[in-house]
This record gives C-alpha cells, sequence and structure tokens, in this order.
C-alpha cells in the first residue's frame, strides 16, 4: 500500500505516541504536529482526545482544530475522532466543569455520563455495526477496546430519504449498561468511541481500512 500522509493533531490530549506508532504501522506516513496547513494537507487527519472533554476542547480550539476540520470536510478530506476526540464532534457534553463547553457541532447530540453499575467503562466489548460499514469491514464481529465514562447514548441526525437515502451515516453501537453510539461514518469524517490503537489486530486492521480509503 502506498503511503498516505496522516496528521496526528497534537492539542496537548495526553500520550498519543500509540496513535502514530500504530499508524505507521498499517502503512501511512504520520506527523504528529499541531501546524495549521501541515493539518489541512495531509491525506487524513486524525482527531485524538483523551480524559476530560472540556480540556480536550480548549486544546483543540487552540489548536484550531474547529477552522481545520471545516475546511478539511468542506473539500471532502477524511478525519477521524477517537475517544474524546469523536464525543467533541457532537453539540455538548454534560460532563461536569466549572465552565460551559460546546462540543464542535459537526453532529447533533449530547455526550451524556454512561448509566451502568460500574463507570468507567474500561475493557473489551463487542460492537453492533450496521451493513456495509467501510471501516470495519472484515472486523464486523470482534471486540475492541473502550476507556470512558461518558458518550453519545442516542443518534439524533434525522435518516435522509429519497434519493439521497444511500448517504445515511453507518452508526455502530455497544452496550455498556446503556446502549451507545461506538462509531459514526458520515462521508469524509469517521470517528470511534473505542481506542483502535489499543485494540489490537482488530484495532489496525480498522485502521488500515481507514487510511487505505485516504
Amino acid at each position: 500500500m502506498t503511503g498516505r500522509r496522516v496528521v496526528v493533531l497534537d492539542h496537548g490530549s495526553g500520550n498519543v505516541h500509540s496513535a502514530v506508532r500504530a499508524l505507521e504501522r498499517v502503512g501511512a506516513h504520520v506527523e504528529l504536529t499541531a501546524d495549521r496547513q501541515r493539518a489541512l494537507d495531509a491525506d487524513g487527519l486524525l482527531l485524538p482526545g483523551v480524559g476530560n472533554f472540556h480540556a480536550c476542547l480548549r486544546g483543540m480550539r487552540a489548536a484550531e482544530a474547529p477552522r481545520i476540520i471545516d475546511v478539511r470536510l468542506s473539500g471532502g478530506r477524511p478525519v477521524l475522532g477517537v475517544c474524546v476526540g469523536m464525543q467533541a464532534l457532537f453539540e455538548a457534553s454534560t460532563e461536569p466543569s466549572a465552565t460551559t463547553e460546546e462540543g464542535l457541532s459537526e453532529w447533533p447530540g449530547t455526550v451524556e455520563r454512561l448509566n451502568a453499575p460500574i463507570v468507567p467503562h474500561m475493557g473489551w466489548t463487542d460492537v453492533e455495526v450496521p451493513t456495509g460499514s467501510s471501516l470495519f469491514a472484515g472486523v464486523e464481529s470482534e471486540r475492541f477496546y473502550f476507556v470512558h465514562s461518558y458518550a453519545v447514548r442516542s443518534w439524533t441526525l434525522a435518516e435522509p430519504t429519497g434519493h439521497f437515502a444511500a448517504v445515511a451515516p453507518k452508526v455502530t453501537h455497544a452496550t455498556h449498561g446503556d446502549r451507545f453510539v461506538a462509531a459514526v461514518e458520515n462521508g469524509p469524517l469517521s470517528a470511534t468511541q473505542f481506542h483502535p490503537e489499543k485494540s489490537g489486530d482488530a484495532g489496525l486492521h480498522l485502521l488500515e481500512n481507514w487510511v487505505r480509503s485516504l
């Protein structure tokens, strides 16, 4: 596979070197950077995020992530959000904070605390993959590694109809107490609540599917 150029956006969100190494293992040429132009020019952009929603969003805004993502998507350039990087793509989060921090509003919906006997949800979990998924092709029956206390518990984006029905987002779910959104494929914008870079061979296969699509 010809190496695609992927930027992992460096907005100060914890240790992202595992994501860099995983992408390199599947054949991508990877750069960890906050440089706006490098992020715009790359074949693919990975938006990471771990920990607190509010801290991640402030770091993303400081790195101009909202503008970078909007420009990329307007040109059909792929973006992949991971964990809090996925949560950031929705409108808001109920995660406690001294200040209100809205999301990037690429998708409607609110990130809420999981209603489960044990939180955080940490470990390997089955996922419910929709028919025709490109991201999960070949790993539809595999388990993936989650570490989170919050998730989008309902999908609120209206399903397109008529001639536009073929472009309906593909939404993958998982269950931990609540059933929640585990991944979304929506044209050039995709995201996973789990960590593909920590999900063994299945996660590498998923990342390879994404890199091959760039």
